[in-house]
């Protein structure tokens, strides 16, 4: 009888390690930065994220601040008559000095190149820039202790958007950013090709549908919707060892030891609207037409006080 409890034992005590799961970040990773433009910004895949990992790893206490800013390069490209010649686009480098020196992040993700061909097709000079810029930001990263991961940029959808050869250019700027994983030895995520094997998918059945309008990510050919957003998250998710997400249809899915998913995604896209903006405008930029952000130390007592609410979500 005492080797049949003994043996039942050791089954469950097998079975318990084997269902624990690794967590995606390093024990010494709290502060986690996401760098990019207006779709960074918009922000879903970082919500994703955070709910993920804090339904996942409740434990794990890691603070993923946004910093994205629309219509920002890393190129320092503008084109003429941008946003109807109010502004010039925003460069990264006036500011990413004050984001790691106030932010001190431990991991960064960087998405750069949506905007930083112009729009334009793919030109040798624009191009270097592109790369001069995403060489300069990993330096630059790098130099203040933090690990960088980049992204590819997203796919630019022309049926939608119109700039015809601007997706061939984001090709490039991908097929760039890749060759650096084994040139450079650099971390690198691919969301651009996941997008676009998605985008192509659709658009072939619904051409043997005879549907007229077609399947897209981004009604503007640029910014991708909640479905696109996914995409890029579980690209991330699945680099760093989620792999359980590769067949979930949203995060929502995910979210099985959340009492109410919606309302608990609702809660963490509240915090980090908050948070967003109080950063921005802490940090400074020179992107008008933005909203000011709250007093960086109000905003952590709000976020704090939503912390409770999503916390006492997790079953």
């Amino acid at each position: 009888m005492k080797k049949s409890v003994f043996f039942l034992f050791l089954i469950l005590l097998g079975s318990t390690a084997f269902a624990q799961v690794t967590p995606l970040f390093k024990p010494e990773v709290k502060k986690v930065l996401f760098l990019g433009n207006s779709i960074t910004y918009a922000g879903s895949y970082v919500n994703d994220i955070e709910a993920y990992c804090i339904a996942h790893f409740p434990n794990q206490k890691i603070e993923f601040i946004n910093v994205g800013l629309p219509s920002e390069t890393v190129s320092g490209l503008s084109e003429d008559g941008h946003a109807d010649g109010r502004f010039p686009r925003p460069d990264l480098h006036e500011r990413l000095s004050r984001v790691l020196a106030q932010t001190k992040p431990d991991l960064v993700f960087a998405s750069y190149g949506m905007n930083d061909g112009i729009y334009l097709p793919l030109d040798v000079v624009r191009f270097q820039k592109f790369k001069d810029g995403v060489q300069w930001l990993h330096d630059k990263v790098v130099a203040s202790g933090a690990q960088i991961i980049h992204l590819t940029p997203p796919i630019y959808d022309e049926a939608r958007g119109k700039k015809i050869g601007y997706a061939d250019v984001l090709d490039t700027y991908s097929d760039w950013l890749l060759s650096q994983v084994k040139k450079e030895k650099w971390e690198v995520i691919d969301v651009h090709y996941p997008m676009q094997r998605v985008l192509e998918a659709h658009r072939r059945l619904d051409q043997r549908l005879g549907i007229e309008s077609y399947f897209t990510l981004a009604n503007d050919g640029i910014h991708p919707g909640e479905a696109g957003h996914w995409i890029m998250a579980k690209s991330i998710l699945m680099h760093l060892g989620a792999l359980d997400v590769a067949k979930a249809p949203t995060v929502q899915a995910t979210l099985t030891n959340i009492t109410e998913p919606e309302a608990f995604m609702k809660l963490v896209t509240q915090r980090q609207n908050i948070m967003k903006d109080a950063w921005l405008t802490s940090i400074g930029h020179r992107r008008p037409e933005m909203n000011k952000g709250l007093p960086l130390e109000d905003a952590q007592v709000k976020a704090q006080e939503l912390e409770v609410q999503i916390r006492a979500m997790i079953k």
